[in-house]
């Protein structure tokens, strides 16, 4: 399972799970990061930091360290 953070960009991924010990991760729930749901990454700074995704409609952006928390397939 790969995190979040290693996607290029254009990839359309499935969230599979967040890791339990991070603190933002009910921050992430609220935001509609959840099992299931299918994201695009659609930019990433120079320096991958930070990553732009594509999900239910609207564009939300998260800290490198926020979307290596987040695996996908």
């Amino acid at each position: 399972m790969n995190s979040l953070d290693t996607m290029p960009v254009g990839k359309k991924v499935k969230v599979k799970k967040i890791s339990k010990d991070v603190p933002v991760k009910r921050r992430l729930l609220d935001m509609g990061v959840v099992p299931g749901i299918t994201v695009e990454v659609i930019g990433k700074a120079p320096l991958g930091d930070p990553i732009e995704i594509l999900l239910r409609g609207y564009k939300l952006t998260l800290r490198k360290d926020e979307a290596s928390n987040i695996f996908v397939e």
